[in-house]
């Protein structure tokens, strides 16, 4: 199975759109897509209308029973959406309680890599949507998954963001004693500002090959889409946006497809 977070230190930036948008894809080309929601405010819950302030079990089920963790347990805590290969594990306001509760406990950095391995069986792709907020749930995040999506809005404040974002992977990087792939997707470019304009420049310059091709633009068939509470490819089949993820979704794939290849040649050898 890959896996997939959508992470930045800065919000909104487009993170849960991407998610939804990349799943929703993977979906229609019949793999087995399972979403899970890691931010307390459920951005990524609700979008598919399921209600962070009442849901029985959650990732936050995850955490608060990790000593009992089994694949019967992580399987109980997923919901069908109402599209077809598209499941998801949603939020609950109580992850907000686990900063305080991850102080001085152990097994707490893991938890969503041990459920995302429990399930690998049951799925072909996992997309972790997650807080930007560096902490134990992104910290979980980064560790469950083989690539990283980094969605920056192209704007001069969100540069700062992926500065501090590249920072955390650099600390990551150290205890996961191996660099993990990670691809820049520059997010809500307006082709008639110049604000957008320079700082994609600036993007493409600071980080080079890191920066994924394409760039998704302004477009709002995704907030129409967000409040229909459907994938966007489902609520416009055609257009900018859309065409763009599914540029990103054919790029990403090729790369996990790649490191996957890597893994098993290490492991072989």
């Amino acid at each position: 199975m890959l896996a997939w977070t959508i992470a930045n230190q800065k919000g909104g930036v487009g993170k849960t759109t991407t998610t939804v948008a990349l799943g929703g894809l993977c979906a229609e080309q019949g793999r087995r897509v399972l979403l899970l929601d890691l931010d307390p405010h459920g951005s990524l819950s609700s979008y598919f209308r399921f209600d962070p302030d009442t849901v029985e079990n959650s990732t936050f089920t995850l955490f608060h029973e990790r000593q009992s963790l089994t694949p019967e347990l992580a399987r109980s805590c997923v919901v069908k959406t109402k599209f077809d290969n598209l499941d998801l594990i949603p939020a609950s306001l109580a992850l907000a309680t686990l900063e305080r509760q991850a102080i001085n406990q152990d097994g707490m950095g893991l938890v969503i890599s041990r459920a995302v391995s429990m399930l690998r069986e049951d799925y072909d792709i996992a997309l972790i949507d997650c807080p930007p907020v560096l902490g134990v749930l992104m910290i979980n995040a980064l560790a469950a998954c083989q690539q990283l999506i980094i969605p920056v809005q192209t704007e001069f404040l969100a540069l700062k963001g992926l500065e501090r974002m590249t920072q955390t992977l650099q600390m990551m990087t150290k205890s996961r004693k191996q660099p993990l792939s990670y691809t820049i997707v520059p997010t809500m470019f307006d082709r008639r500002t110049q604000a957008s304009i320079s700082s994609l420049r600036s993007i493409r310059n600071a980080y080079g090959d890191r920066v994924w091709p394409g760039k998704v633009p302004v477009d709002t068939k995704l907030r129409d889409a967000s409040k229909a509470g459907v994938p966007p490819h489902l609520f416009q089949p055609v257009g900018r946006a859309v065409d763009a993820y599914r540029s990103l979704l054919k790029w990403q794939l090729s790369r996990g497809l790649a490191n996957v290849r890597r893994e098993a040649e290490r492991a072989a050898s």
